[in-house]
């Protein structure tokens, strides 16, 4: 299936929770279908304590979302 959708593009998500939020990709995930986009899905994860981090504790990082509920910005843009 080809997607026409890649790294550094600004999509729009037009489906699911998070439905209107902006953000450029991060990372596409292309067995999964799935895309990671900036500032969207946030999820918590816990961190061991390392010496990068002394303290450990939880962080925020972006979750994917299925690459079907974003839509190319300008495209979106160009829609209304």
């Amino acid at each position: 299936m080809k997607r026409k959708i890649k790294s550094g593009d600004e999509v729009v998500v037009i489906a699911g929770a998070h439905k209107g939020q902006r953000g450029k990709i991060l990372q596409t995930l292309r067995v999964k279908d799935r895309v990671v986009v900036e500032g969207v899905a946030m999820r918590k994860h816990h961190v061991r304590k390392s010496q990068e981090k002394p303290e450990g504790g939880i962080e925020e990082r972006e979750g994917s979302i299925h690459y079907s509920n974003v839509m190319l910005a300008e495209r979106f843009d160009s829609k209304k």
